[in-house]
């Protein structure tokens, strides 16, 4: 509950700091009034998008011991992290994403203490469309063949956009 509870801060924070960035300056004064909070898109990204996902992946990155499932493997350095970003992401979701650092547990079945890790957690608005599902699965099986990690969990939900 406390990691989702980081989870949730932490995209809320980066929700808003991305919101701030965009913000334009309003004049005070009479003026201010003709100003609508209407959000308005451009030709490519409509003021409302339908059809639209959240997926959230989850690569582990590892801590001093390495990755809970390879115990002796060198964690994921942030150059290394970048550089598949750039390579493996980027040219697949080149509009935007978001990466968040977090830190994950998990017990596997008969463990008696949880295995813990580092985690990047990489959030994509995109279309839920059969090329972006396959573009993910490739981003996940290039993580996996790239670090021999067993697994990269998606978490995909319906999302409501406006740009």
């Amino acid at each position: 509950m406390f990691v989702r509870g980081m989870l949730l801060r932490g995209a809320l924070i980066g929700l808003l700091s991305t919101l701030g960035a965009c913000a334009t300056h309003v004049p005070a004064g009479p003026a201010a009034t003709a100003v609508s909070a209407t959000l308005e898109g451009d030709a490519a990204r409509p003021a409302q998008a339908q059809g639209w996902v959240r997926s959230e992946l989850y690569f582990g990155v590892g801590e001093e011991s390495g990755p809970a499932d390879r115990p002796q493997a060198e964690p994921i350095s942030e150059a290394q992290w970048r550089a598949f970003l750039d390579k493996e992401v980027t040219p697949r979701f080149p509009d935007g994403l978001t990466v968040f650092n977090a830190y994950g547990q998990w017990l596997f079945r008969g463990a008696k203490e949880p295995n813990r890790l580092g985690t990047k957690v990489l959030v994509i608005l995109h279309e839920d469309t059969p090329q972006r599902t396959a573009d993910i699965e490739a981003i996940r099986l290039a993580w996996k063949q790239a670090t021999k990690h067993q697994s990269v969990l998606w978490s995909k939900q319906a999302a409501e956009v406006s740009f």
